[in-house]
């Protein structure tokens, strides 16, 4: 079993039978340049091979050629680049754990869970089920939901389930109730809050200096490629979430675009505009200011901050009298932690009012909603 001391902010109960566990689930990044072979074999193996055939034996091979690639790009090209997101994913769990437990106390605690690095989502839920939790709430903190993003989460839980139910007994799972919260995408909350922020920040910066129509706003979402063995990548929700938040800007910034951010690969073809393209239309429509900000991400990490500042620099040099400017993800505010804890409570509150009487429990029904 792995520690989580760090992550436990109330003493563990010693039945945890009618408590639920929150487990935030994200990408996660390397710490140490020595784990990124490690972590592109992983995220080959839940990512790329969704859309590019890989032979299960060629993880390790591409996952050492991706680890290459981003040593130049981190290590050299970016000045030993170190990410945030770790950090401040500590951080957003900590300020949701606080939401919760106003309301739930100690019956509700808050775990973290790495896709590709430590801790790793499949120890997180070994650990859960070790403590006796019987209730779980799968929260990727993603914004956009796909089978690349938030999905990969259920299948990660679901590998610790099949490992820890007995072959002789399959009814008897880990757990009594599995929830989840899906893509918040089109939460108005989010889209709200997002909205109030970019005009609050206008205001600070450009007030005075530049007409609103002079002024360029590129929302960034994480891209795709148009065709994934059949399954629905994030541009789906990416969109509709960039609609809803351009429809509040538009009327007074009228220079709104989305910018996709994506990792170009041989022979895919990828959502467009891309940031750069975003950015020159923008541009050529009169804009003096162009502003970055991220939208299908709530966690910065290397997209939100080295793929942005890679499209700026070009556009400063061939256009030097525009003024380029990246801000970051909502992280830990406290408003947005609020709102992601209220996105929680209806699905604990479903898991803690089933009546809990466990002498008479023969069979444990799994739930997943």
């Amino acid at each position: 079993m792995i520690s989580h001391e760090s992550q436990a902010t109330q003493p563990v109960a010693t039945h945890n039978h009618n408590r639920v566990a929150v487990l935030l689930a994200g990408y996660g990044e390397v710490q140490s340049y020595r784990d990124l072979s490690r972590y592109n074999q992983a995220a080959s193996k839940y990512i790329a091979a969704q859309f590019v055939p890989i032979p299960e034996w060629l993880y390790p091979t591409a996952g050492w050629l991706l680890a290459l690639q981003d040593l130049y790009n981190f290590g050299v090209k970016h000045h030993h680049f170190m990410s945030p997101e770790n950090e401040l994913f500590e951080k957003q769990r900590l300020g949701i754990e606080e939401q919760l437990q106003q309301r739930w106390r100690n019956r509700v605690q808050v775990f973290k869970g790495f896709y590709f690095c430590q801790p790793f989502v499949q120890e997180v839920v070994a650990d859960i089920i070790e403590q006796g939790f019987e209730n779980l709430l799968i929260y990727p903190l993603l914004v956009v939901d796909s089978a690349f993003t938030g999905k990969i989460a259920v299948e990660q839980v679901n590998e610790v389930i099949a490992a820890t139910t007995s072959v002789n007994e399959p009814q008897h799972s880990s757990f009594k109730a599995v929830r989840y919260i899906p893509a918040f995408a089109t939460e108005p909350s989010y889209i709200d809050l997002m909205v109030r922020r970019i005009k609050e920040t206008l205001n600070q910066l450009f007030a005075g200096r530049f007409f609103e129509s002079q002024i360029g706003i590129i929302l960034t979402v994480h891209g795709g490629p148009e065709k994934a063995q059949g399954l629905l990548t994030g541009v789906i929700d990416g969109q509709a979430l960039y609609d809803r938040v351009q429809s509040q800007l538009q009327h007074q910034y009228p220079l709104v675009s989305i910018g996709w951010v994506n990792h170009d690969t041989p022979f895919i073809k990828w959502s467009q505009p891309n940031l750069k393209q975003a950015a020159k239309s923008l541009i050529k429509s009169g804009a003096q200011v162009i502003l970055f900000q991220p939208l299908g991400w709530v966690t910065d990490n290397y997209e939100t901050i080295l793929e942005v500042e890679d499209a700026i620099q070009p556009l400063q040099r061939q256009y030097p009298n525009v003024n380029y400017t990246r801000l970051g993800c909502v992280n830990d505010d406290p408003d947005f932690l609020k709102i992601a804890a209220e996105w929680a409570n209806p699905h604990i509150e479903a898991m803690l009012s089933v009546p809990q009487n466990h002498e008479h429990i023969k069979t444990r029904r799994l739930d997943f909603d």
